[in-house]
Parts: C-alpha cells; structure tokens; sequence
C-alpha cells in the first residue's frame, strides 16, 4: 500500500474508525501488551498515551514530560513522521541519561511493535555512526517479525545508504548472502530505486547497474518475500532504464531457469508488459 493510500485510509471520514477494533484490543495496544496486526490497528494507536505508558513501565518518570509534550506536537503529521519524531527525540533523551543502555534495551526489546520502531529511528538518528555501525545496530529491526518494525527499519537505513552507494552495495552483499530471509528482503527493500514511503534514489533510476551487486545473490530465492522485492526493485529501474531490466531479465531466464527466478522475472517487467500493451 502507498503512502497516499495510507493517508487516504486514516483519513477515511476524518480519521481512523476505533470502532472498528474492540475496545480491549485498543486499550492493550495503547498499554504496549500487544503488538498491532494489521494496518488499522497500526493506525490507530494514541501514540503520546502508548509513550507515556511505556515511560512509566521502565521507570523513566522524569522524562514522561518532555516526551510526551514531543508526541503531542507530531499529533497532526503522518505516521511515518510520528515515529520518526518520536525516535528522534528518544535519541536525544537517551544521549543525556546515566542508564541509556537499559531503557534502549527496554524499548528496542519490547512487546509493541511501535515502541520497538521508536528505537529503530533513534539509532537512525545517531549521525555519529559509521555505516558499518549503523547496520549491525539496525539488523535486529530489520530480522524483526513484525512488518511495521521491519519496514522502518529500511526505511531508517535508507538516507545513509544512499550517501555512498558503492559502500553500501559492499556492505549489504553478506545481507542477502544471509539465512534470514527477513535481512535480505531489507537489504534490497532499502535500496530500491524509486521505492515506496521515501525519496527516489536518482543514482540508481539512471544508472541500476550497481544494484546488480547485490540482486544477483537473490535471483533465485527461496523466500517469496525476498522474490517479490527483487522483482519491485528490477520494476523500479524498468520506469527509467527498461531495455537494461530487459536484458538482466533474459540472461537470469538463462543463467538460472528456475520457477524462483522464472516469478521474479514475470513480476518484474509487468510495467514494461503494461507499457507495451497500452502503446499496442
């Protein structure tokens, strides 16, 4: 789903319809009991209340009001800036207290699922980090078996990623050489060219051919998660360099004729295919 989608959704008559979920549920995701399971539940999480809840369960009193005044200020803003927001200023609190690592640890560890994004965007925040550093911090977000935990953490990863490419290609080969299919999909999910929920990535919309460095290990992946991102990634470039995702797409159909291979191709040049028909 896009991000205009998502928008439009939480906007649905003005805003997300708790109603739809049942008060219990609401009242546990706001505690931080439960994670979230779908998009609504997401969406409708009370985000300050959730801070404040937290704050008080790992016994960080003297930071519920600057934090939670923090939430409220984003009250107005996409999720996506929410979180972010929150992260940022968890970051900043955490750079200032004598007991940082245990209340990260807290957060990074715990039940709910957003609490857990919070802390994957306040080790985005850190710009001390080398991108080395930064990726060995982000991979427990990224191995995460939740899906919003999972997809900020390429989305926190990205902005740095795309500031040296050719280190990041160098640095994301034993990602996708991993056995977690969930740190493989990251790493080609965090360095898609056009990508969703984040900026284009200029470089790579022209000149895809660094990508290769790292799409090449998954050409044939076991994981239909991992596939299915390979085949956006290749349908990104295809928007820019088509006759390139063409000729990539022929030589895997070669190289490595297996059904894993064979689906990823398929779902690849489905913008070229619709182009096609629609100039036929």
């Amino acid at each position: 789903m896009s991000q205009l989608q998502i928008e439009k959704f939480k906007t649905r008559k003005g805003a997300i319809r708790r109603a739809e979920i049942p008060r219990e549920v609401l009242q546990a995701l706001n505690q931080g009991k439960i994670e979230t399971v779908n998009l609504v539940e997401w969406l409708a999480i009370d985000m300050p209340l959730l801070l404040h809840n937290v704050l008080m369960e790992v016994d960080w009193e003297e930071q519920i009001h600057h934090l939670h005044g923090e939430a409220l200020k984003l009250q107005d803003e996409g999720i996506i800036k929410r979180l972010k927001g929150i992260g940022e200023a968890l970051f900043h609190a955490l750079a200032e207290s004598d007991n940082r690592s245990v209340v990260f640890e807290a957060f990074a560890s715990h039940t709910s699922d957003v609490v857990r994004a919070w802390a994957a965007y306040a080790v985005a925040t850190d710009e001390h980090l080398s991108l080395s550093e930064r990726l060995l911090q982000m991979r427990r977000f990224a191995a995460d078996q939740n899906m919003s935990v999972k997809e900020c953490a390429w989305g926190a990863m990205r902005p740095y990623l795309v500031e040296d490419l050719t280190l990041s290609f160098q640095l994301l080969i034993p990602w996708v050489q991993d056995q977690d299919a969930n740190i493989r999909r990251c790493a080609i999910e965090a360095t898609r060219p056009r990508g969703v929920w984040c900026k284009h990535i200029p470089a790579l919309k022209e000149n895809p051919e660094s990508g290769l460095s790292i799409l090449e290990f998954v050409r044939s992946d076991s994981s239909k998660y991992v596939q299915r991102s390979v085949a956006n990634w290749l349908n990104d470039a295809s928007k820019s360099r088509s006759s390139w995702v063409i000729n990539v797409c022929n030589r895997w159909a070669i190289e490595s004729p297996t059904k894993e291979t064979a689906g990823i191709i398929q779902h690849a040049l489905r913008t070229i295919k619709k182009k096609g028909c629609q100039e036929g």
